[in-house]
């Protein structure tokens, strides 16, 4: 009996003392806590690790017309059933928007110009040869408005298809010539951006192009608008005579010879 009671007295005594002994000991878990909590938390961003990524800017080019009615025979004649080499709906411009799809299609932004020059010469009462005067104003406008990597005023050139039309691989294209004015000192840029067209193209198919044509002096332009951009070409497209098929072929090599001169100087700018 007095063995049992010893037994308990040790057991109540040991309960009374567990929670002093608890608290006299060091808390670790509290501790720890404590101090994570007074630590700063380091935020890591995205942006602090990875690189923005660079965008490649996309390049753009202008289309317009300076003689917008220039048209083709055999295309007029299958059009509208007459053959003329001047028209208000089927001529060159047909084949500007071709272009600018092509152009689109390959990732290349294209603006045509909103005018129809041959209306601004009636409306003003200006003599054809004034062509280039009355479109001037509104190309000034549109490249002030955007920055352009290539303008394009396309024209059809009067000569006959044995001058305008080469045969390659099976298949007939219209030839494309290239007229620099020459009245003006920044020419040699314009001339530069043509060569650099005009050799894209006859990687494509040689012979595509009747090359570079300089004009200057009395009872031409000279100038032909050239003056108000490094990058702005006059190009002549086939001659009066040139099927729908031959011109679209050849819209074709301007649009790839175009992108590629293009992303090559993208790839100079990087």
């Amino acid at each position: 009996m007095k063995k049992t009671l010893q037994i308990w007295s040790a057991f109540i005594l040991i309960l009374f003392l567990f929670p002093i002994i608890m608290n006299l000991l060091p808390n670790s878990t509290t501790s720890a806590t404590s101090k994570l909590m007074k630590e700063p938390l380091k935020i890591v961003y995205a942006s602090n690790v990875f690189q923005e990524e660079v965008q490649e800017e996309k390049k753009k080019a202008l289309l317009y017309f300076t003689h917008n009615h220039e048209a083709f025979e055999p295309v007029t004649k299958e059009k509208s059933g007459k053959v003329t080499v001047s028209h208000r709906t089927e001529n060159i411009t047909k084949f500007g928007e071709k272009l600018q799809a092509q152009l689109a299609v390959n990732g290349i932004e294209t603006d045509i110009l909103p005018v129809n020059n041959m209306q601004e010469l009636e409306k003003k009462r200006m003599p054809f040869s004034k062509a280039y005067h009355a479109v001037r104003p509104f190309v000034q406008q549109q490249i002030e408005q955007s920055d352009y990597d290539l303008i394009l005023d396309m024209h059809r050139d009067s000569i006959g298809r044995d001058k305008t039309t080469i045969s390659y691989e099976g298949e007939n294209y219209a030839k494309v010539a290239f007229v620099i004015g020459l009245e003006h000192p920044n020419h040699k840029h314009n001339e530069e951006k043509a060569m650099r067209l005009k050799a894209e193209m006859e990687k494509r198919v040689p012979g595509i192009t009747r090359g570079l044509i300089r004009k200057s002096g009395p009872g031409v332009d000279g100038k032909y608008n050239q003056d108000l951009h490094p990058n702005l070409l006059v190009i002549e497209l086939g001659g009066i005579e040139n099927k729908e098929d031959e011109l679209n072929r050849t819209i074709a090599i301007v649009a790839e010879a175009a992108t590629s001169i293009l992303s090559n100087e993208n790839d100079a700018e990087n």
